[in-house]
């Protein structure tokens, strides 16, 4: 097939996508208009998915099969008044694609609510050849508010407050102004100054509501400076933007744990986000009479501050305090403990002998910036652990931001997916995982690691959601491992530990200088339980890991308390989940949205 031909067939699929996705939209809108359950089922695989993203359910809402999803469109459509669906210009076009092994028409949409703007995906096949396409996949999210959109392009401000402002308060005048608090309160408290404190404020900011970030570093970004001197980001830069501004074009594909500090301190400053760094957020009760927090801040002067929000934000991260296991004998040790969350570098060690107690991402690249420092060091295994090379297995996940366009509509197809769904998609990549690190995980295994694939053989991505922990985006450590070194040692090998190291139940000892516990941390309840308390703690329920309905409890979305909301995760996950956040906090804010 010659350029000519090629260029015409791809011509014509095209065309053909168009088509039939347009057909497909102009049937569906016609059935909602109907709201009959019937006709609007007829439009769908009996084995179907819909995820709603505010759209029609005003919350993250996973719906699997045919009935039950033409069941709650049709209810839903009386209070959504869904219309105008059309395939916008300016986003990728209707195409062909294959996902999770299905042949499919892959079309991004927009419409119309009563309540603003959404956009969508809907994945057409066809049961059987020369049958009319019907969708496997529906995916629903609210944009925008109408009258309340983000003030971005062409609803930029006009600047028009402090230009030119003769003899008035400036930009920078008005910031410090802004910053101060000194004759407000916030209407949301943001808890956490690092990617999801920022992205959830610059959200609210563009949808003007007025937000103070309370950071406890010195400086915004130290959450990540001060971690481990090695550190880069283990996925690649392309899927870690911030909302609104893209990292430069110059910069590496791993992002070093200090260039992103700096960015964070340069994006917190350009996005105009009011922080309060140095500072420290101590308790929080809610006043159900006044509906608002009274929540309690400490600067570092030890100066306190009361606030008065209608919401708190938890955005410090998927876990909160580290947590220090009791060990036998660890108390008796001789020389220096650390949890990994207080590692710097290995530089003052060099020459003598470490224990790593943890297999996971921060225990191996703590063991392999202690190895570069010439220090003798063993990793020792407590369970068995999810092992991924960086490059290539890593990137298997980035395969929809690897087919390039732009990141809104990559982030629309990200955030389609259904909880089924994902799971059968992180299956299928494990098995192309396994391939391509067969001969790490067999070096690895010979030497007695005790390696999984996670439950459900979903590798360490669904780990993550479901425990936020227990796998390793491998850097080079289980190359060292196989080698020989870097030691390992099995927990159940080890009587207790001793003044001078780890005394093994055959009798021998491992000698250390040092012992880094990599041993995770407590989960988000426990920050929620010393902060607000227990009772608030049973009221709203876990945080983190998978739900009933297999999204994640209580995170990016209304809770049981009313007021109170969590974002965590990394990079991509606060991008996307940031929005719809904050489009839920700005509808609490005009009444158009209540408590659950």
């Amino acid at each position: 097939m010659d350029d000519f031909d090629q260029a015409l067939r791809e011509f014509h699929l095209a065309h053909q996508a168009r088509c039939e996705a347009a057909d497909w939209l102009g049937k569906f809108e016609a059935a909602l208009a109907s709201r009959d359950p019937v006709r609007i089922g007829a439009l769908f695989h009996a084995d179907s998915h819909w995820r709603d993203v505010l759209a029609f359910t005003w919350y993250m809402t996973p719906v699997a099969g045919r009935d039950e999803i033409a069941r709650r469109l049709a209810a839903e459509q009386g209070r959504t008044a869904a219309h105008g669906l059309h395939l916008p210009k300016g986003r990728k076009p209707p195409r062909h694609v294959t996902r999770l092994g299905v042949d499919s028409i892959e079309a991004i949409f927009e419409f119309s609510t009563a309540e603003g703007r959404g956009a969508g995906i809907v994945r057409l096949s066809a049961a059987a050849e020369g049958e009319a396409k019907k969708a496997w996949l529906l995916s629903t999210t609210l944009q925008a508010l109408t009258g309340h959109e983000e003030k971005i392009g062409a609803n930029r401000p006009t600047g028009a407050a402090y230009s030119r402002n003769f003899g008035g308060d400036n930009w920078a005048d008005m910031r410090r102004k802004a910053v101060a608090y000194e004759d407000r309160d916030p209407a949301v408290l943001v808890i956490g100054g690092a990617q999801a404190g920022l992205s959830i404020a610059a959200r609210l900011n563009q949808l003007e509501v007025d937000t103070l970030v309370v950071e406890k570093w010195p400086r915004i970004g130290d959450s990540w400076r001060k971690r481990y001197h090695s550190l880069a980001l283990h996925n690649s830069i392309h899927i870690n933007h911030l909302p609104y501004m893209e990292f430069p074009p110059t910069w590496p594909t791993y992002i070093p744990k200090d260039m992103l500090g700096n960015w964070f301190e340069f994006y917190a400053d350009a996005m105009e986000i009011n922080c309060w760094t140095d500072t420290e957020f101590v308790s929080g009760a809610w006043d159900e009479a006044a509906k608002c927090w009274t929540a309690r801040v400490r600067r570092g002067d030890g100066k306190e501050r009361v606030f008065r929000p209608r919401h708190l934000v938890f955005a410090n991260g998927v876990s909160s305090y580290p947590k220090i296991p009791e060990l036998p004998g660890l108390k008796d040790f001789k020389g220096e403990i650390i949890h990994s969350e207080g590692f710097d570098s290995g530089a003052a060690w060099a020459g003598k002998r470490a224990l790593i107690l943890g297999t996971g991402s921060s225990a191996n690249d703590i063991a392999l910036d202690l190895h570069s420092h010439g220090v003798h060091t063993t990793l020792i295994q407590r369970g068995s652990t999810t092992v991924v090379s960086i490059n290539p297995s890593a990137r298997l996940n980035e395969a929809v931001w690897n087919e390039g366009g732009a990141l809104e509509d990559n982030d629309l197809i990200v955030a389609s997916a259904t909880p089924p769904l994902v799971r059968k998609a992180y299956q299928a990549v494990v098995k192309r995982m396994l391939e391509f690190d067969k001969e790490m995980i067999e070096g690895l295994k010979g030497i007695g690691f005790k390696h999984d694939i996670g439950e459900d053989e979903t590798g360490h991505q669904m780990k993550y959601y479901r425990r936020g922990g227990g796998y390793n985006l491998d850097a080079g450590s289980s190359a060292l491992m196989i080698k020989g070194e870097l030691g390992l040692l099995q927990f159940d090998a080890i009587e207790s530990f001793t003044a001078g190291g780890a005394l093994l139940k055959d009798g021998k000892t491992v000698p250390a200088d040092l012992i880094v516990l990599a041993t995770g941390y407590y989960p988000q309840q426990e920050l929620v339980r010393r902060a607000l308390g227990e009772e608030m703690l049973e009221r709203i329920g876990p945080v983190w890991g998978i739900g009933p309905n297999g999204e994640l409890n209580n995170m990016y979305k209304r809770t049981p308390q009313q007021g109170l909301w969590f974002i965590a995760g990394g990079l991509a996950q606060c991008r996307i989940n940031s929005k719809y956040l904050a489009l839920q906090i700005k509808a609490m804010e005009l009444g158009k949205l209540g408590p659950l």
